[in-house]
């Protein structure tokens, strides 16, 4: 009887541990949300989706759409894995590289106009409104002489997302 007891007393504490969305709030004082999982047969979905939403901001405004560019997606795609393995968000690369360094390697033939980057659990258009909301991220998407985007992600085992735009301008030739 005692071993029943115990078991019946293990089961309703372990019950109350259970998480409650209620009180499982993140840092903005919403409920976490699931992590947004990306497969294989989502990446070009995701990217044109990306640049759908810039250009769509970019149009409101009277400024002309933007070209995904394979090169600066490949820079961009370098980069996210590169933040994931440094476990930190930010602009220059495991080796030091900047961003016009990671452009050239990669043989974009013209300028880095500007480069977001994110490291969250949401979708693309989640980081697309937090980018809008920042007047340094949006500066990025908003400038005006730009014409070639890139963009890529490098997503964990644990569904933490790292997200890299990169926007550009060609050289005149």
């Amino acid at each position: 009887m005692n071993f029943k007891n115990l078991i019946a007393s293990a089961l309703l504490v372990t019950a109350g541990c259970a998480e409650n969305a209620s009180t499982n709030l993140g840092p903005n004082g919403l409920p976490y949300q699931r992590a947004y999982i990306i497969s294989q047969t989502d990446i070009g979905h995701i990217q044109f989706s990306m640049l759908d939403g810039v250009n769509s901001i970019r149009r409101a405004r009277g400024l002309t759409s933007l070209n995904l560019n394979a090169e600066l997606n490949a820079a961009a795609a370098t980069h996210s894995r590169d933040m994931s393995v440094q476990n930190r968000a930010w602009h220059f690369g495991s080796d030091g590289s900047s961003p016009p360094e990671r452009l050239l390697r990669v043989g974009y033939q013209g300028k880095l106009l500007g480069e977001n980057i994110s490291e969250t659990f949401e979708s693309e258009l989640e980081t697309l409104a937090a980018w809008m909301e920042n007047p340094a991220t949006r500066d990025v998407l908003l400038t005006d002489s730009a014409k070639d985007m890139g963009f890529s992600w490098f997503q964990e085992a644990s569904g933490k997302i790292w997200w890299t735009l990169v926007t550009g301008v060609p050289n005149k030739t």
